[in-house]
């Protein structure tokens, strides 16, 4: 079946060939009165393929007072390190973050040492020894956080043929960023009347098609905040898309406060120019120019 604009091309090629060969007044009045009707057509299928595009088959996410997006506010440290907590008991065991290393949370969320010891938790491979073996050694802080899979056809048969997106800068990767993250992590309901979700999947009117492949994660008490924080599923869900807004945009304090830093050197630099502007141009400003007659 041909599309809307393949049949107003088609149109507008023919009306052109007979208005070439006829070249009468009649045909022009007709080819005009062609055209409108088909700018009318066009004009209509435009309208109809974009509230197709803006109405998908998800539910937009609300949009939350998350408090780094004012200008002059930063990311929530301590939220931080509760979110990469979050990530490591629940979200690890699918999800990757391979462009993450284990020093970018020094001076972040965790001191040096508390990264090392994280770090070191984990094995990787090592050299080769001396009969051709491979080895193992502990992570160090340059190490990248672990893939929880080998490849991904492994992840593709333990997750039921879905492959699980790495979250590295899935924040910035998904319309809605921030909103729709958090509004995914608490968007898990029971499918309504009419709607049949497939074995295996998880209804969430927030993801497109409105079934998930990933059941829901968090609940109420599901870990124990070091800090003592209640980890409450909108608590949880809160922390750990502050964490993968941070991992998506390492630099975001750093940003303003350069941003900052250039606008108030760049008022001064205004205000100075402006005076010296001032000076410079008083005398031709202020002169007086008389015409005498020559005697």
């Amino acid at each position: 079946m041909a599309t809307g604009a393949q049949v107003v091309f088609r149109r507008l090629c023919k009306l052109y060939s007979s208005s070439s060969t006829k070249g009468t007044t009649a045909s022009f009045k007709m080819s005009s009165r062609y055209f409108g009707t088909l700018a009318a057509a066009a004009f209509g299928s435009g309208v109809v393929l974009t509230s197709l595009v803006a109405s998908d088959d998800a539910v937009h996410p609300p949009k939350y007072p998350w408090d780094h997006k004012g200008v002059f506010s930063a990311l929530d440290h301590r939220s931080i390190r509760r979110g990469y907590q979050v990530y490591k008991e629940v979200c690890s065991a699918c999800h990757s973050m391979q462009y993450v290393a284990f020093r970018h949370l020094v001076g972040v969320s965790h001191t040096e040492e508390e990264a090392r010891a994280l770090a070191e938790e984990y094995e990787y491979p090592g050299d080769i020894d001396e009969e051709g073996n491979p080895t193992t050694r502990q992570g160090k802080l340059s190490d990248y956080f672990p893939n929880p899979y080998p490849n991904e056809e492994a992840a593709r048969a333990a997750n039921n043929g879905a492959l699980p997106p790495d979250l590295t800068l899935i924040v910035l990767a998904r319309h809605g960023e921030e909103d729709y993250i958090f509004s995914l992590l608490t968007g898990y309901y029971d499918p309504p009347a009419g709607v049949e979700v497939r074995e295996g999947l998880a209804y969430n009117p927030y993801f497109p098609g409105g079934a998930i492949g990933m059941p829901q994660q968090l609940y109420d008490g599901g870990i124990e905040y070091e800090d003592g924080t209640p980890a409450t599923v909108s608590q949880m869900a809160k922390d750990v898309t502050t964490f993968l807004r941070w991992s998506a945009d390492p630099k975001h304090d750093e940003r303003k406060r350069m941003g900052m830093k250039g606008v108030i050197i760049l008022s001064l630099l205004v205000g100075i120019t402006l005076y010296w502007k001032r000076q410079k141009w008083s005398l031709l400003k202020s002169r007086k120019i008389l015409y005498y007659e020559r005697p």
